[in-house]
């Protein structure tokens, strides 16, 4: 592979901005965040990136240490690339760039792809505790690993398994959420998200 670019400066930033200041790279974490993915469910989840930009970066976060590819034992036999610990460690620097972005995220443009489980990010800054909680919008569901240390922080789909709790809610309230205009206990209170199950954090919910 060619050498990886580099800004050439003596800083901690820029050192990691060489890493994952590429186009694609950190979304590509985003999407990983969610466990291990196959490249074409990466390229369905990416609107935008060419198959070759997209190879290109795996390969590139591969050889820097942010992910590893295996291959699934039959009858799945395909390849799945999934974050290492140095790559899970993104983490809080997407959360943070998530919040710094809210005042940029403004009205969905016509031209704007929005996958449900991108809401995960705004959520997870927005909850506290532990615990497995299930979202459900019009857009389809996902479920969230409430202060998970590492591995997969988000899912596609229903909960694996009885949730902690289970958030239903309208994509504006969703979209209100994640542009910071409202917090999720103002929103169970004002009636916008419904809150059921009997863990700690839905009992939270609905007592705050």
């Amino acid at each position: 592979m060619p050498p990886r670019r580099s800004y050439d400066q003596y800083c901690s930033a820029a050192r990691a901005l060489d890493v994952v200041g590429d186009r694609w790279t950190l979304l590509i974490v985003r999407e990983l965040l969610a466990g291990p993915r196959r490249y074409t469910d990466l390229h369905a989840d990416l609107p935008g990136v060419s198959t070759d930009v997209l190879a290109s970066r795996l390969k590139d976060m591969e050889r820097d240490g942010l992910t590893t590819r295996r291959r699934l034992p039959p009858p799945g036999a395909a390849y799945v690339y999934e974050l290492t610990p140095h790559g899970h460690a993104l983490l809080p620097v997407l959360q943070a760039l998530g919040e710094w972005g809210q005042p940029a995220l403004g009205e969905r443009r016509p031209t704007d792809a929005v996958r449900a489980h991108w809401f995960a990010l705004p959520l997870l800054r927005a909850l506290e505790g532990e615990g497995l909680v299930e979202v459900r919008l019009e857009e389809g569901d996902f479920h969230l690993h409430v202060g998970a240390g590492s591995g997969a922080v988000y899912g596609d789909g229903p909960a694996p398994g009885e949730p902690d709790a289970l958030l239903v809610l309208g994509t504006e309230t969703c979209t209100a959420l994640a542009r910071g205009e409202v917090g999720v206990a103002e929103a169970v209170r004002d009636g916008r998200i419904t809150v059921s199950g009997d863990g700690t954090l839905a009992k939270a919910l609905r007592e705050a």
